[in-house]
């Protein structure tokens, strides 16, 4: 257990091993995003599971599979969330960002690579609608507009299953839109990921690393991304 300030509060995590870590495993090839688990560049790599509330509490029936790559370029990742209830935006534009994409469904990745100043970081989600958003986080000087203008040049990839009430979501961020250094093996940064699921009077929140408040911006929560060339030790959770 440890304890973080938030709002002028102690609150005490629920970790009591320390934070969490995600293996991205690194393709020679470049990936087509296909937001298939089941294509060559996905199927042999274990995904990590988010399954819990802010507080750690489970929440069924959402059961959200995380995976990563890596190429020289870019980062990647796919999410699988199964779903008991859809949130989308009418009139969705998959062609421009959509800001404010979080009062709908998302999956969200909050990525770091400042380990000094933590409270910088940058915010890319996609929706099952392939809508996406990015945003630079700042939030001891917060940018105008909440940093909703800065530009990744991230992609999305969103395919929906209505039947198995599934959606599957992935990104492709340009290492160098979230990464000040030449990345390489063994490069870290610091990662929470998220889910918002649902309509307003049941709206379910999967948290990979528990914040212990209704937040999502506690980057002392944050656990750690590790680029990695095989996938050899299972990403712990």
């Amino acid at each position: 257990m440890y304890k973080l300030v938030f709002a002028g509060l102690v609150v005490t995590s629920l970790w009591a091993e320390g934070p969490g870590r995600i293996e991205s495993v690194y393709s020679s090839t470049p990936i087509v995003l296909s937001a298939d688990p089941t294509t060559a560049h996905w199927r042999t790599i274990a995904p990590t599971i988010s399954d819990k509330d802010h507080f750690g509490k489970p929440i069924a029936g959402h059961r959200t599979e995380i995976r990563s790559r890596w190429t020289d370029k870019n980062l990647y990742f796919l999410f699988t969330c199964p779903y008991e209830q859809l949130n989308l935006k009418d009139d969705p534009k998959t062609q421009e960002e959509t800001n404010k994409l979080w009062q709908w469904d998302v999956a969200e990745v909050f990525i770091g690579s400042d380990f000094e100043h933590i409270w910088q970081y940058k915010e890319l989600q996609v929706s099952p609608q392939g809508e996406w958003v990015d945003l630079d986080i700042d939030r001891k000087t917060p940018l105008p507009e909440g940093g909703w203008k800065w530009n990744s040049g991230f992609k999305v990839k969103a395919r929906l299953d209505r039947e198995k009430k599934i959606w599957y979501g992935e990104m492709e961020i340009p290492l160098a839109a979230i990464h000040a250094g030449q990345v390489h093996e063994g490069s870290e940064m610091r990662l929470n990921v998220f889910r918002i699921q649902g309509a307003k009077e049941n709206k379910k929140y999967v948290v990979w690393q528990q914040t212990g408040v209704l937040n999502n911006h506690v980057p002392e929560a944050f656990g750690r991304i590790s680029l990695v060339k095989s996938n050899l030790v299972k990403s712990k959770q």
